[in-house]
């Protein structure tokens, strides 16, 4: 690990003043190990935790605000989630395993855009909004690939807002090794529309917008078969080719839908 300065904030606005082009550090998932692999040389840590204003769980209006520190297993069992979105519960109780869960943040999460990771599919599914310490950025346009978003240079994930619809699910295939996903379906019945977002097949979340379509007119398991995914430009690794990931977006896909059936 290389030499750096670490720096301990107490508000957003000292947090966005320290960083001076370092990195700011929520959970530490991907950028700890990156450190101790001397695979990132950042001058400067800011550490977010002792910042009071990034947590917490609140809902306004018909909105579920979270903050950007607000660890995975405080969504996983959180009541209110629990009660207004059971899918963003459930989803954040399948992420990693129990140290991951407790350390790992939903901001911190979104911010990365790691292609395996799990919120990228709930914020795309159910348009999500994220907010910054500048701006509000629709959760469509915020993910634009393998580890990249549209946050500028010293811009700060403060909260996620997501409406509050019960008609949902999440679908994800682990890595036998991580437990991220492999394919993760996050599948939304709006009432006016139905989204799916896939996460873990590609460098980046997308919409299977061929799958909204077929549910749109028949809201079941069976309405997408015959509908081919291609493999092309889908994720390849020591767990998967690129055609089993294609043939999981339809499986998870069937088990979301199934899921989201049974929610009434």
């Amino acid at each position: 690990m290389y030499s750096f300065n670490y720096v301990r904030p107490s508000s957003v606005a000292e947090a966005v003043k320290a960083l001076n082009g370092g990195n700011f550090l929520s959970g530490g998932m991907t950028l700890l190990p990156s450190l101790k692999m001397r695979l990132a040389r950042p001058e400067t840590l800011v550490d977010l935790a002792g910042i009071a204003e990034l947590t917490g769980i609140t809902i306004e209006g018909d909105r579920l605000c979270i903050g950007a520190m607000t660890r995975h297993s405080d969504v996983a069992s959180s009541a209110d989630i629990q009660r207004v979105l059971p899918a963003l519960a459930e989803l954040a109780g399948g992420i990693g395993d129990p140290l991951v869960r407790n350390r790992g943040t939903i901001g911190g999460s979104i911010a990365n855009s790691d292609p395996s990771a799990d919120y990228p599919a709930a914020a795309v599914a159910l348009d999500a909004t994220i907010v910054t310490d500048r701006r509000e950025i629709p959760a469509s346009s915020f993910f634009t690939g393998l580890f990249m978003t549209a946050l500028q240079a010293g811009e700060l994930v403060t909260r996620i807002k997501f409406p509050m619809i019960k008609r949902a699910a999440y679908a994800k295939f682990p890595s036998p090794a991580s437990r991220y996903a492999m394919v993760g379906v996050m599948v939304v019945d709006t009432g006016k529309g139905v989204r799916v977002a896939v996460t873990g097949a590609g460098p980046c979340v997308f919409r299977q917008e061929a799958f909204e379509k077929a549910l749109d007119q028949n809201f079941a398991p069976q309405a997408i078969d015959g509908i081919v995914v291609s493999a092309d430009g889908l994720n390849q690794d020591l767990f998967g080719t690129p055609e089993y990931r294609a043939n999981l977006i339809s499986v998870m896909t069937r088990r979301a839908v199934a899921a989201v059936q049974a929610r009434r």
